[in-house]
């Protein structure tokens, strides 16, 4: 089912979550129980990342279809053509296609630094809007593109970086899923400004709940989001070394978060699980709880 018509017909805010394919058949293991406890939760959809350069592909590709088939799951593979020539885009749409996905993520990516000497294909697109440009025409599926509520880290500005969103909304892209901040207020101002532009389409916030501070800070580095002086402060009281206890704060920081947000009557929550469970079975047991999911 195309997302799109799901937020047309839901009466209540969607509930999805994100997961990224395993390196090393521990995590794989570890991830299975991971997708059948979260399964328990019914969540509307799940979104699958797609590695950088194609780096997972195939790991990606087996996710998806482990979920789909497997535990049911409505599917929003990730899709980053960065460095792939044409012929090999179609390759991996074609096969999410065959599996009867409906959605796709669409983003740039960026380049693979694990890969050394990698270069892109000749043919490769650089940009999420041209991949909107191939995309749109050859195949009928909903498709999303990433909003940065702080600005991408490699804008220009944040109105720039809008400026840019609206092109990719222009070309066909029907919702936008965004990255996550510690501070909503980025979000709503995000909203407010894309709102002013002519973005009409569904926004939804992306949430990343807090595993570790060492985590906390390595992940907001690489994905440009910023951690405000209040937020340290807070974990600075709880007690020294207490892992269980930087845990429970995250989840009550992002229980706080997500009440807001949803009390805003925004269309869902997207939960970076970091392939975890019971962070998110928390958030999402006490948001119902309150009648909020």
């Amino acid at each position: 089912m195309k997302l799109i018509d799901i937020w047309k017909s839901n009466q209540k805010p969607t509930l999805s979550f994100e997961l990224f394919p395993s390196r090393s058949s521990k995590s794989a293991e570890k991830l299975e129980k991971t997708i059948d406890q979260l399964a328990v939760l019914k969540p509307d959809f799940v979104s699958v990342t797609f590695g950088a350069g194609g780096s997972t592909r195939e790991g990606s590709y087996q996710l998806v279809q482990n979920l789909k088939n497997r535990n049911g799951f409505e599917m929003l593979p990730y899709f980053a053509g960065y460095g792939l020539g044409t012929e090999e885009i179609k390759e991996v749409l074609n096969s999410y296609q065959n599996l009867g996905v409906d959605n796709l993520l669409i983003v740039r990516g960026d380049s693979p630094e694990e890969q050394n000497g990698f270069s892109p294909h000749p043919q490769s697109l650089t940009h999420a809007s041209a991949l909107m440009d191939f995309v749109r025409p050859l195949y009928n599926l909903c498709l999303g593109v990433a909003g940065y509520p702080e600005g991408h880290r490699k804008a220009e500005s944040i109105e720039k970086d809008i400026e840019y969103l609206k092109l990719k909304v222009d070309k066909g892209a029907e919702f936008v899923i965004t990255n996550y901040c510690y501070d909503n207020r980025y979000f709503f101002e995000f909203v407010e400004s894309c709102r002013r532009v002519g973005i009409e389409v569904p926004i939804l916030p992306g949430v990343m709940p807090i595993y570790s501070v060492k985590r906390m800070e390595a992940v907001a580095s690489i994905c440009g989001t910023s951690i405000p002086k209040e937020l340290y402060q807070k974990i600075a009281i709880l007690p020294e070394g207490d892992k269980e206890a930087v845990i429970d704060f995250g989840i009550k920081f992002a229980i706080d978060q997500c009440r807001e947000l949803l009390s805003a009557g925004l269309p869902g929550i997207h939960i970076y699980t970091m392939n975890r469970t019971s962070p998110t079975a928390e958030i999402v047991n006490q948001l119902r709880d309150e009648g909020l999911l």
